[in-house]
């Protein structure tokens, strides 16, 4: 495997400024939710979600991404808000998303006020609720595509932003036509640069956005790994990347030999999301996330050990 170059950057946040690049960080998922793929209904208690977000910190996440919708393939996420049929409509309103996350949002910082929050929406009113509670990021599955308010909220407040890549809504992305490696990394590619465009014509700034590739999301089985393989490249942008491989379903798929020819289940995967992180950092992720949290924060400590050595050698 050939190593990439991993530039340090500045990522800007709301109240500080954090460092990528010369070690790995760790983001930790929290999901308060009842239907997520990996987790669904193990945290939609509030006291017992706060409590999972404070064992990841414990265990040495750097910052937590809270969500409170699933978007597993075939959901409703993304969906038009205004939808005259409610069967077309989001899954999860933004009133409802806001009473599951809100709560776990403000007994984190609560215990914990120098943690550091990032929500996952889509939704600009969440955004703005959540802002408001202390959430210092807005990760936005859709990269500013599903919600046309989302980066007017996000450049008012002046938060740290991810930008992932998607092809489509969740439940068109099983129809997605295959990619061959070369077409799919030029779509993922000018995806995030048109997000990064809109995000900088809403005011802003380049040094608050991560940029993510998405993998699963409107990616067919296959193509996350030739994604993974040409990462790098999605470095020309000028921005960190972070990864969210962590138990991703094309993981079990390639597992599935080993498992009777059935995809391996969920909780079969950790050991697939290790081996995809490392590669994810030696292909230049400066943040990953992840919901066993221990794990991959001892894989990255090796991956940035050999990436630190690949620098030198070429210095």
């Amino acid at each position: 495997m050939t190593t990439s170059t991993r530039e340090v950057f500045s990522w800007c946040l709301r109240a500080r400024t954090l460092e990528l690049g010369r070690r790995t960080l760790v983001m930790g998922i929290v999901n308060v939710t009842p239907d997520s793929f990996s987790d669904g209904g193990r945290f939609l208690d509030s006291d017992t979600a706060v409590a999972h977000a404070l064992m990841l910190l414990d265990e040495g996440a750097d910052l937590l991404d809270l969500g409170a919708e699933s978007t597993r393939p075939g959901s409703r996420a993304g969906n038009p808000f205004n939808a005259a049929d409610s069967a077309q409509a989001p899954a999860v309103s933004a009133e409802e998303e806001q009473a599951r996350l809100l709560p776990v949002l403000e007994g984190i910082l609560s215990a914990r006020p120098e943690a550091i929050i990032s929500v996952d929406t889509y939704k600009a009113a969440t955004a703005r609720a959540a802002i408001a509670a202390g959430a210092e990021i807005v990760n936005d599955v859709s990269g500013f595509g599903w919600d046309r308010e989302m980066a007017a909220v996000c450049a008012g407040a002046q938060c740290g932003v991810v930008l992932m890549h998607t092809r489509g809504r969740p439940e068109e992305w099983r129809a997605q036509p295959q990619l061959a490696p070369d077409a799919l990394l030029a779509s993922v590619r000018e995806g995030l640069a048109a997000s990064m465009a809109a995000a900088t014509a809403a005011g802003i700034r380049p040094e608050s956005i991560v940029l993510d590739p998405g993998y699963g999301f409107g990616k067919r089985f296959d193509e996350n790994y030739a994604l993974l393989a040409g990462q790098a490249e999605l470095l020309s942008l000028g921005r960190p990347l972070l990864a969210g491989l962590s138990r991703k379903s094309f993981l079990g798929r390639t597992l599935a030999p080993l498992y009777g020819g059935q995809d391996a289940p969920v909780e079969a995967r950790e050991t697939a999301s290790i081996a995809a992180l490392v590669a994810a950092i030696l292909h230049g992720a400066s943040v990953v996330r992840v919901h066993e949290v221990r794990p991959a924060v001892e894989a990255a400590r090796i991956a940035d050990a050999v990436l630190a050595e690949s620098h030198s050698l070429r210095g």
